[in-house]
């Protein structure tokens, strides 16, 4: 992993996590041991799946720079549809709280793409390779 990539890792998850403790006593407060529950496993699914989306992208600017863009818009896509079949599949779970589980899962997905946005701003990567300069180039008046 580039170490831009950690950094912008490291800016989202941070304050995802942060939010999701957040969450999780949001959930035990308003919906007992269950909603701490739900709202853990939010946090946890949230994590996990944005986290394997950074190192997917980050693996795929190893191979070929020219697949950076498809690459993070698969990733997207295919965590959008992911995450949106949990929140569909679990609503009717009764091991924990499927509400507290459906917020923090979206509050929480917000929050990662807003950080991981402000985290790609201040990493100032330059998107475009300056060719080197040749000796001739660097000579005034050749």
């Amino acid at each position: 992993m580039h170490s831009n990539d950690a950094r912008i890792l490291r800016g989202a998850a941070i304050p995802t996590g942060l939010v999701g403790l957040v969450a999780i006593i949001a959930g035990l407060l308003f919906a007992g041991g269950k909603g701490a529950l739900g709202s853990a496993l939010g946090t946890v699914v949230v994590l996990a799946f944005f986290t394997l989306g950074v190192v997917v992208v980050s693996y795929v600017t190893k191979i070929s720079e020219q697949m950076v863009l498809m690459a993070g818009l698969f990733s997207f896509l295919v965590k959008f549809i992911v995450v949106l079949g949990l929140v569909i599949a679990l609503k009717d779970v009764t091991l924990w709280n499927a509400r507290a589980f459906g917020w923090t899962v979206i509050a929480l997905t917000v929050v990662w793409l807003a950080a991981e946005t402000n985290a790609t701003l201040k990493v100032k990567a330059p998107y475009v390779e300056p060719a080197p300069r040749s000796q001739s180039q660097g000579k005034s008046g050749a």
